[in-house]
């Protein structure tokens, strides 16, 4: 752990040297003054204090060089405090800034399948708690090697003050370092079981308040508070547990140098009184002591903190040093307008989380979609539609198989024209808690009017137009002011202003009126027609909609059982007949 803990200390320090080393000359003259303070004392004490009782008055001369000297020395142990807790502080908020960028980098660069491996609570930690708890003992740490340059001073100082009561004084450090390596042994364990515990609560927390929704309307409320109240009191006797040795170290670590200081002053009793000392040499030692009795505390806030840094540290190396990357190829799009989609023999398969490898989820899939036309995805739930989605737009890759826009393989294509010709609006619909303008633009260059234009071809701008602010309007988390059909159309807008070259469009009106997702598929075929549309792919259930599709590839467990206009496979396949009609027969039963 220590050596681990050392090797943490040297790469933070080589990220921020010039602050660190800052901090570190500040640290080392604030230990340097406060040594020169005990020699200063010393000095007053055997020029100016006996004196003065001896003659009965004070020499103003020696009083002012007095004065003179504790001002100067208390000015510049001043500016070393400032220097040492400031540009410290600053290093260390350095690092955890950086480290935070870092990781969540990484978290952009990882493929959605290493995220679907791991809990959203737990890359919270991550990037949070685990960051912060690496880099925390660098808090410490300048003031830490301050007080081991202090140290040496004080030592050399109080051997030339006293040998003897030196010695006697200098027992209790040995003991310091030997109860600081049984500290670190015994509390490693229980700060790494509680680090975990910490991802383990946000975990929880985090699916607690995704699904707030279906926990009220089932009344899971109790079920959901027993949940978190047993991960809680897990973390709550973890965190005791480590309070617990600490609350032994700590008054240990707090008697030892006020049990060296209590034998420095009763040897130099004795000494002065027998004349092998004088009275301010004793007083020297005994305040050398006592001012550094605290700032050796420092040394064990490092020592202790290391068994936490090490194991935050691990948790944030751990997620830095995966290289699961998808990397972008180099190739660009010619041309604008509506892109023609190929795709060949494609097979796909989640990773497999036992011995056993995963089933296909979508195997065989091939099929061509000619530029500017629409096509509707059907199947039955679990057939593999929001899978392919997913393969489209790049969010996975494919086992086997090659998905290209208009002849390039859509790996091959750079990050930029890949986001810029794809456009995908998902099931679930995601709102911020910002404006409408943002909740379309994300921070993109739209003018207004580029904004309204897509709103109206979403049969949102009427809406919208109608709330207090327009485009200002704030929309609350996740858009909860809006209703679920209204949320969807603003996820479409958000698309559409990009003006993507394919469409995918992932159930992703199933929460608008029917009507409204008729206006909505005719504007869209409106503007392809005029050549400002994109292709479009659209995965749809309701026969309406369907039955506005140029063409329709029906899914059934993971292959295409089916191709061709929605009259023709009404047609020749029973089974995608009585799908489709069965949305229709359902809302007869229940009229």
């Amino acid at each position: 752990m220590t050596r681990r803990g050392f090797a943490l200390l040297g790469r933070g320090i080589r990220e921020q040297r010039l602050l660190f080393w800052v901090s570190v000359v500040g640290s080392v003259l604030f230990g340097f003054m406060t040594v020169a303070d005990a020699r200063v004392l010393g000095w007053a004490t055997d020029h100016v204090i006996r004196p003065s009782f001896a003659r009965g008055d004070v020499t103003e001369g020696a009083l002012v060089a007095a004065i003179a000297l504790f001002m100067a020395v208390a000015i510049l142990r001043a500016l070393g405090i400032v220097a040492r807790r400031l540009v410290g502080g600053i290093v260390y908020y350095r690092l955890v800034a950086q480290y935070r960028r870092q990781v969540t980098r990484q978290y952009l660069t990882l493929p959605m399948a290493w995220h679907h491996r791991h809990p959203t609570g737990q890359l919270l930690s991550n990037a949070n708690a685990d960051v912060e708890g690496a880099w925390a003992v660098f808090m410490p740490l300048p003031m830490a090697i301050g007080v081991i340059a202090m140290l040496v001073a004080a030592i050399v100082e109080m051997v030339r003050a006293d040998l003897v009561l030196t010695l006697v004084g200098l027992v209790v450090f040995p003991a310091l370092f030997v109860i600081n390596v049984f500290y670190q042994r015994w509390l490693s364990p229980k700060v790494a079981h509680a680090q975990s515990l910490r991802g383990s609560v946000s975990a929880v927390a985090h699916e607690s308040f995704d699904g707030a929704l279906v926990v009220k309307s089932l009344g899971r409320e109790t079920d959901e508070t027993n949940r978190f109240r047993d991960v809680s009191e897990e973390l709550r006797d973890a965190n005791i547990a480590v309070g617990r040795i600490r609350s032994i170290f700590d008054p240990l670590l707090e008697a030892l140098p006020n049990i060296g200081i209590l034998l420095v002053v009763i040897l130099g009793v004795g000494r002065v009184a027998s004349g092998a000392a004088d009275p301010g040499d004793v007083v020297s030692v005994a305040y050398l002591f006592t001012v550094v009795a605290f700032p050796v505390r420092a040394i064990g806030w490092v020592l202790g903190e290391l068994p936490r840094s090490v194991v935050s540290w691990e948790r944030v190396e751990s997620v830095l040093d995966e290289r699961g990357s998808m990397p972008y190829g180099t190739r660009r799009l010619d041309g604008s307008g509506a892109v023609a989609l190929d795709v060949d023999d494609v097979r796909f398969a989640f990773p497999s989380t036992g011995s056993a490898p995963a089933p296909d989820v979508l195997r065989d899939i091939s099929f061509d979609v000619a530029p500017g036309r629409v096509v509707a995805v059907v199947g039955a739930t679990g057939s593999g539609k929001s899978t392919l989605t997913s393969l489209l737009t790049r969010l996975v890759d494919p086992q086997d198989g090659r998905i290209a826009v208009d002849g390039v393989d859509i790996r091959d294509l750079t990050h930029d024209d890949l986001a810029s010709a794809i456009a995908v609006v998902p099931q679930g619909t995601f709102l911020f808690d910002d404006s409408v303008r943002e909740n379309v633009t994300l921070g993109g260059d739209f003018s207004d009017d580029e904004v309204w234009e897509a709103l109206r071809a979403v049969q949102a701008a009427e809406f919208v137009a109608a709330l207090p602010r327009g485009l200002d309007a704030e929309l609350g988390e996740r858009g909860t002011t809006l209703s679920g059909g209204q949320r969807q159309r603003l996820s479409l807008a958000r698309a559409l202003v990009r003006r993507p070259r394919l469409l995918v469009m992932d159930d992703a009106t199933s929460a608008v009126d029917p009507e409204v997702e008729q206006r909505i598929l005719k504007a869209l075929a409106a503007r392809t027609a005029d050549g400002e549309g994109p292709t479009v792919l659209v995965v749809a259930y309701r026969k309406a909609t369907i039955a506005l599709a140029d063409e329709v590839v029906f899914l059934d467990d993971g292959a295409i059982a089916a191709r061709g206009t929605h009259a023709e496979l009404v047609e020749s396949s029973p089974d995608y007949r009585d799908l489709v009609n069965a949305y229709d027969q359902a809302r007869e039963e229940m009229s």
